[in-house]
């Protein structure tokens, strides 16, 4: 007999640590429902959100590569699936409900634009007027309003615990709005642990894309970045000389654990310090609790400082990335004077949210490809 949703719930309270999100402390969802007989609140979530059109979607969205660059370079969506992996593995060491971070990960892209953070900025700009975007708040806007899969309300009437993590999501690409309904001084521990994972997997998976791409090189990288030099050290000790692909791939699995290793041993050190007790304690705690050491995080700033010099604004990832977002204008544009030809969904949101936003909705929800494809469609 599979374990009732009464039981799963009463197991985290005994294997769970005191100040982790337990399901049955969940506020709840905007739209009362039955609950589910096998399932806590956080996995329905998950699953919700794999079986989202915007989840979907994110298989052709950029990460850093225009998608369809390269078969083995990572997509929006790949970039999804390892941050949530590492959320499960930081949850897991520090007694968290994996569940719900998970769930804050596999949800937390889910408003990105096509073409990166190239189209994020360029969106912005274009809805400057108009409220602004940030992938953020899209994020939210989705999961309340844009998916349409329930007879009874719009959305996907998640709990209140992951919205509150896609609110709260903060790496130094991002940043995020305040919103109404998630005023609290600090998210909870699981919503900072996907924070975190994020991070972890753009540097490390970013490094290993470049390589692979070679637009960064394993020499200049020993030369200029003190823990890919410390990194390839310890990985040439343990296995001596390996060919290209096996030595850049055990750097990267090395540079991802020692960077979980010290995310684990940093936050419980904190979260200890800090004398937390419950998930509303960590809430009204004056900042993260999850963090690297301090020696971690000016290890990782000198590594972002070179990843924008010298892979985020080189041209071969730049010039593209650049043209690219000349279509999403374009299209915007196009958009403004024929409303006629966006979605049917987007149109019938024109008189409850303008417009603009109504375009920018239709807009931030494309694919790479299906972008150029209009563009090529509507002869622009």
């Amino acid at each position: 007999m599979p374990l009732s949703r009464a039981q799963l719930e009463a197991n985290e309270k005994h294997t769970l640590s005191p100040f982790a999100q337990f399901s049955s402390g969940s506020r709840g969802r905007q739209f009362n429902e039955p609950t589910h007989e096998w399932r806590t609140d956080f996995q329905r979530d998950r699953d919700r959100i794999i079986h989202s059109r915007a989840f979907r979607r994110l298989e052709y969205k950029t990460q850093v590569f225009l998608n369809g660059t390269g078969d083995h370079l990572r997509t929006r969506l790949t970039h999804t699936i390892e941050v949530a992996a590492i959320s499960r593995n930081i949850a897991r060491a520090l007694g968290l409900n994996e569940d719900l971070a998970e769930s804050i990960a596999l949800a937390h892209d889910l408003g990105h634009s096509p073409f990166g953070h190239k189209g994020e900025y360029a969106l912005n700009d274009l809805m400057k007027d108009h409220g602004g975007f940030e992938h953020n708040r899209q994020s939210l806007r989705i999961v309340e309003t844009l998916e349409q899969k329930y007879p009874h309300h719009d959305g996907l009437n998640l709990t209140w615990e992951t919205r509150e993590g896609l609110v709260k999501h903060y790496t130094a690409y991002d940043h995020p709005s305040k919103h109404e309904n998630f005023d609290a001084k600090s998210s909870s521990l699981e919503a900072q642990v996907a924070n975190l994972a994020d991070e972890i997997t753009y540097y490390s998976h970013d490094l290993d894309d470049g390589l692979e791409s070679k637009l960064l090189d394993e020499e200049n990288l020993k030369e200029n970045i003190q823990i890919w030099r410390e990194t390839s050290r310890q990985v040439h000790e343990q296995h001596g000389e390996l060919n290209s692909e096996s030595r850049h791939y055990s750097i990267i699995r090395l540079l991802i654990d020692s960077q979980v290793h010290d995310v684990v041993q940093t936050s419980g050190c904190l979260i200890t310090k800090s004398g937390v007790q419950s998930a509303d304690e960590v809430r009204l705690h004056d900042g993260p609790l999850i963090k690297y050491s301090d020696e971690r995080r000016e290890a990782n700033l000198e590594l972002r400082d070179y990843l924008y010099k010298n892979l985020y604004y080189n041209p071969v990832v730049h010039k593209p990335n650049q043209r690219a977002v000349k279509l999403l204008e374009a299209l915007f544009g196009y958009y403004l004077q024929n409303p006629e030809e966006i979605g049917s969904q987007s149109q019938a949101r024109i008189e409850n949210d303008g417009l603009h936003r109504a375009v920018c909705d239709y807009l931030s929800g494309m694919t790479d490809r299906y972008v150029a494809l209009e563009f090529e469609r509507l002869g622009l």
